[in-house]
């Protein structure tokens, strides 16, 4: 064998072992090269997944937790809203008792109509306990004012319920001795409609003496006369024409 036929020899095993690696667009693919090639194919596979589905995903669950809390807001909102309805149906039902409360202290149609019975009630209660030749207590006058029920417009209870309240002034007469009179009054003040007591004046009274009855024993009469006010709270088409009449004034 020639040198040159040893030289070919060699060059031919060359290159059978260098055909041993698949070889595309000039590139031999050794298990170096396959292994870079497969990585960066994987790495290209997951920038596509992840540009492809796994973003969109993303982006859609992200709206979805938006979507969420702000139907959780809401809903927060709407329950704080129901706190607030349920605490202003508290607070109307406590005003509307105590507004309650408060007219039950003042006087009205009906307390006014049997005031005359209910102070008479009370005079002939404190003459029950007394003996038949004991002073008498005796409602003498009773006399309601001619104009009937009028608005309180001039201050005297204070400018905060002017307009607001309206008064029935009644004069009274009342013949007893001072100890009755102030008994009277004190039960006065317990009835149920608030009452004032004005221009009050007593006086001693002259004795009578009548010959089918014993002769009158104990401290001296006294007749007493005074001024009751009742107070009534005016409603609301009251105020309104009250308004109207003096704003046309």
């Amino acid at each position: 064998m020639t040198f040159s036929d040893e030289i070919n020899f060699e060059g031919g095993e060359v290159e059978e072992e260098s055909s041993a690696y698949p070889v595309l667009f000039g590139i031999t693919f050794t298990p170096v090269v396959s292994g870079i090639v497969i990585g960066l194919l994987g790495i290209a596979g997951a920038i596509y997944m992840l540009l492809n589905l796994v973003m969109p995903a993303w982006e859609t669950f992200a709206e979805k937790q938006a979507k969420k809390q702000e139907l959780q807001g809401q809903v927060e909102q709407k329950k704080a809203s129901l706190k607030s309805i349920d605490k202003l149906k508290a607070e109307f039902a406590q005003a509307k008792k105590q507004q309650s409360q408060v007219l039950a202290v003042f006087a009205n149609e009906k307390t006014l109509d049997t005031l005359l019975i209910d102070l008479n009630r009370l005079i002939e209660a404190g003459n029950a306990q007394l003996s038949a030749n004991a002073v008498q207590a005796k409602l003498q006058k009773f006399v309601p004012d001619s104009l009937g029920t009028q608005p309180v417009v001039d201050g005297s209870l204070g400018p905060e319920v002017d307009g607001k309240l309206k008064r029935r002034t009644t004069e009274i007469v009342i013949r007893a001795t001072y100890q009755q009179t102030q008994s009277i009054l004190r039960n006065i003040e317990r009835l149920q409609p608030l009452l004032i007591v004005k221009d009050y004046q007593s006086t001693l009274a002259p004795e009578t003496i009548e010959e089918d009855k014993p002769r009158r024993v104990g401290p001296t009469p006294i007749t007493t006369s005074f001024k009751l006010e009742a107070l009534v709270p005016m409603n609301s088409e009251e105020i309104a024409a009250l308004k109207k009449e003096e704003s046309q004034e």
